[in-house]
């Protein structure tokens, strides 16, 4: 079967399970405001106030509140359904964003800014819900659980790839309030819609008797990956704005970097259908690691914006089969019953990562160069694969 249909093949299959569209559905709607809202909340807190650093002390305090949130949300949706604790979640998150706006607009002071922006965090980890219903539907066929978690990973790539274009395109078309009313609407609906679709639900677990999932074996090595991981992510898109700026296109940063979660899209979805046998987590970090040097080499070798975005796109290629295969494993670690938590935990610590591997990226930017500076990235994935090692996190992808 030639590759292209054989990709297409797999995906289909899933989406004849019964409830799957719909719940997917409503699953990207809720979902690509996650990539929206940062942005919008930059672009309308440094247009009212005049102060990019006070616009970043805001969204930093939303990624903190959201690390600390995170896991106990998800503890909560384990425990009493994902309807009955995402709604209400959801809910009170829409309110926050809707505060921050109001804030914004009446010049309120600006601790109430942060107040407003960290009610936001109880937003449900949307991403690990949609993960939970395919663990739950795909329990006993691994090779189409493999599939929808790659489906997942590349659905998060384009959201987090269209989403600050839209709040962008949004914010700057028509007023800067705009990106954040448009995400309060696709969130809610979107997540609506999601809980609607009881039939694919899993049971919720009345009071779990199993141990956290941070003190289960193989956990705690998955979390440090991640947090290093991230820590790729977080420098490589700081220090991606400071090279374009210094070549002066800052304008074309955006773009570049939609081309990155372009090559880790079409690299998940390819993998899912494609099922390598035997490809490990340790494996994947491998080349992850060899694949961040590239847009060092393209910066301080041919010095070319666009030879940069090439290398850019194909260093993406190794970051969908990185995650998948990890999320996979978490999922195996994981006991049923507190599955939700254990996925919620990792995304903490990938936001952690983030959130330090941007600090780096702007320190070496700051203090080396926006060339220099892309050894950050390179370096953070040098650490995920010498951390993976040391821990023994490895294990295969199917």
């Amino acid at each position: 079967m030639p590759p292209l249909i054989s990709v297409t093949h797999a995906y289909r299959r899933l989406f004849t399970l019964p409830g799957t569209r719909a719940f997917t559905t409503g699953n990207l709607l809720a979902r690509l405001p996650m990539g929206m809202f940062s942005v919008s909340a930059v672009v309308m807190i440094a247009g009212s106030r005049g102060s990019y650093a006070l616009a970043g002390a805001v969204t930093a305090t939303g990624l903190a509140a959201t690390a600390l949130a995170g896991p106990w949300i998800a503890r909560l949706v384990d425990r009493h359904g994902q309807a009955r604790v995402a709604v209400p979640a959801t809910l009170t998150s829409a309110l926050g964003s809707l505060a921050l706006l109001l804030c914004v607009r009446c010049g309120a002071p600006d601790w109430t800014l942060f107040a407003a922006y960290a009610v936001t965090a109880v937003t449900p980890n949307i991403g690990g819900l949609s993960r939970a219903r395919w663990a739950h539907l795909l329990r006993d066929d691994a090779g189409a659980l493999h599939t929808a978690n790659s489906f997942e990973q590349a659905a998060d790539e384009l959201c987090f790839m269209f989403g600050p274009v839209l709040a962008s395109f949004l914010t700057g078309t028509l007023f800067p309030e705009a990106g954040t009313l448009v995400g309060v609407v696709l969130l809610l609906a979107g997540m609506l819609l999601f809980a609607a679709q009881r039939a694919t639900e899993p049971p919720p677990q009345a009071r779990s008797r199993t141990r956290s999932p941070l003190r289960s074996p193989g956990i705690p090595p998955l979390l440090v990956c991640f947090t290093a991981t991230g820590a790729v992510f977080g420098s490589t898109e700081v220090v991606t704005i400071a090279y374009a700026d210094a070549q002066g296109h800052r304008a074309a940063a955006g773009v570049i970097l939609a081309l990155q979660a372009a090559g880790s899209c079409a690299a998940g979805l390819a993998y899912g259908a494609l099922k390598p046998a035997g490809l490990r987590l340790g494996h994947c970090l491998a080349g992850m690691a060899v694949l961040m040097t590239l847009p060092w080499v393209a910066a301080e070798v041919a010095g070319s914006l666009w030879l940069l975005a090439g290398a850019l796109l194909v260093a993406g290629m190794a970051t969908a089969p990185t995650m998948v295969t990890a999320m996979t494993l978490v999922q195996r670690r994981t006991s049923a019953d507190r599955l939700n938590e254990g996925m919620s935990l990792m995304v903490t610590g990938l936001l952690t990562g983030i959130a330090c591997g941007s600090a780096t990226g702007g320190w070496a930017t700051e203090h080396l160069s926006p060339t220099l500076a892309y050894a950050a990235p390179t370096t953070a994935a040098v650490l995920a694969l010498g951390l993976a090692t040391l821990t023994r996190a490895d294990g295969t992808a199917a």
